[in-house]
């Protein structure tokens, strides 16, 4: 799923990876591809502009199927129990069965759903429930395996970023300049924080606080049993739409002055920031001692997490907003030309 798990953290647990990768395969489709992809037993999963929801082989690219929505997908795909969940810009969230794509249900809002969904285990009958945001305002929770409506929660403006889920509460940034803590199990507010401006972003959420950066040009450290801010990082007059990576003591975050920050996760202070060529608006991903990423200037890049100094890069040539997707042996990650690009490490 999108970050790699329910607390939407971007790490890629366990792995390490060599100091540059190889081009493994390319898939085209007919729009851009802005969600990020999920890898589940041998497939990948992932959404396109052209209106479609495609399953790749993992190993050679060959596609196993796609499934056709009403509007550009620019959600990211939750691969869970078997089944496909994903948001379409045409209002509804699709339940495609993960095997074959065949359509299990499909739950409609009034709006684009653009978030990635998440999930969450709901405390009766051992049921899960599937959250997601729309562009109607509203937070939902919906049963994974019939789609019927358990809770929605209000807020005041479009819910862009997924919702991250930490133990009872999920926690979501708004277009309402708002961080909400919300319960999961029944969708009542728990508390919220004024961030003070626009959140498109999605928050990282792990030791009872949520990192998250907005668009007057400040990354926020919000502690959530206290509803308060721990701690506010601004550096220059750039908005951050990029969702933030959690290392052991780091907070790693793109921004749209063409910088990959890396923020002391205690304090707030800046440890370094390492310049692309064009706006970083793909969320980065941890994988060991490095921190992998893609820029609007076409180039996925591969740093060092202690200095930021730049281990390998790759030129696509168009540039990459969604986040890649990251096993052991493969990176996937889509790009604005319309192709979905997988690396893999040097073969011996």
């Amino acid at each position: 799923m999108f970050r790699g798990g329910p607390s939407l953290v971007g790490r890629a647990e366990g792995i390490r990876f060599p100091d540059r990768l190889e081009l493994k395969w390319k898939f085209e489709t007919k729009r851009p591809v802005r969600s990020s992809p999920a890898i589940v037993q041998g497939r990948v999963y992932f959404g396109s502009n052209d209106k479609r929801v495609y399953c790749l082989d993992a190993a050679s690219g060959a596609p196993v199927w796609s499934a056709s929505t009403e509007g550009p997908v620019e959600s990211s795909p939750l691969v869970l129990d078997g089944r496909v969940y994903v948001g379409s810009s045409d209002g509804f969230l699709y339940c495609l069965d993960a095997s074959a794509g065949s359509l299990l249900w499909k739950f409609e809002t009034e709006d684009r759903i653009l978030c990635g969904p998440n999930w969450v285990s709901l405390p009766e009958g051992g049921r899960k429930g599937v959250l997601f945001g729309s562009y109607d305002g509203k937070l939902y929770c919906v049963d994974s395996q019939t789609g019927v409506k358990i809770w929605d929660y209000l807020t005041d403006n479009y819910v862009n970023g997924s919702p991250a889920v930490d133990g009872k509460v999920t926690v979501v940034g708004g277009c309402d300049a708002r961080v909400h803590i919300v319960s999961v199990t029944d969708g009542h507010k728990v508390g919220e924080v004024d961030a003070g401006a626009y959140i498109a972003a999605s928050v990282a959420l792990e030791g009872g606080r949520a990192y998250v950066g907005h668009y007057d040009n400040e990354v926020l450290c919000v502690d959530i049993p206290s509803a308060t801010v721990a701690w506010i990082y601004k550096d220059r007059n750039f908005p951050y739409f990029s969702s933030a990576a959690l290392g052991p003591k780091q907070v790693l975050v793109g921004g749209r002055d063409r910088r990959l920050h890396c923020i002391d996760r205690n304090t707030g202070a800046a440890i370094w920031a390492f310049r692309a060529q064009g706006k970083v608006d793909s969320s980065p991903v941890i994988v060991g001692d490095k921190v992998l990423f893609g820029a609007e200037d076409g180039r996925l890049y591969l740093l060092r997490l202690a200095d930021g100094a730049e281990v390998w890069s790759h030129e696509i040539g168009q540039g990459m907003m969604g986040s890649p997707a990251v096993t052991e042996n493969l990176v996937v990650i889509g790009a604005e030309d319309g192709a979905v690009y997988a690396f893999e490490p040097p073969r011996r």
